[in-house]
């Protein structure tokens, strides 16, 4: 895999350009010089999490085939205070279904990405940070 970064302006604003020419912007916060022209690479990693999940449970879901109609995650996530490196601490998932989708497929579909499939979950996990999550269907 190759990334690569080419600086925007005169402060921290990044595009990221993948293999495939898909493109990020990243910056940094006012407060820090940025001038918040794009996610901060921390908020990356946690909406890597929820990408990562996603691919996996919609996949396991649909080889069960279950009725998906719609999906959405929601993550909140806490930064370690007063620490440089400042790593994620915890993380809470909601994963949001709705459809015709059996509670205890769901639940596992979400068990499975999140305690075996899914690599940025174990990365995160690997550095210490306290992943939970829970499963809403229909509501």
């Amino acid at each position: 895999m190759k990334i690569a970064l080419q600086r925007v302006d005169d402060g921290f604003n990044m595009e990221a350009v993948d293999e495939g020419g898909h493109k990020v912007l990243m910056d940094s916060s006012l407060e820090n010089g940025g001038k918040n022209n794009g996610v901060r690479p921390m908020q990356m990693v946690i909406m890597g999490l929820g990408g990562c999940s996603a691919i996996d449970v919609l996949m396991i879901l649909k080889k069960q085939r279950q009725e998906v109609k719609d999906f959405r995650i929601e993550i909140e996530a806490e930064r370690e205070q007063g620490k440089e490196p400042s790593l994620w601490e915890t993380a809470h998932i909601v994963f949001h279904f709705t459809g015709n989708i059996d509670a205890d497929k769901a639940a596992r579909a979400v068990e499975l990405s999140m305690n075996k499939y899914c690599s940025v979950a174990e990365t995160l996990r690997q550095a210490k940070t306290k992943l939970t999550w829970e499963v809403k269907l229909n509501a």
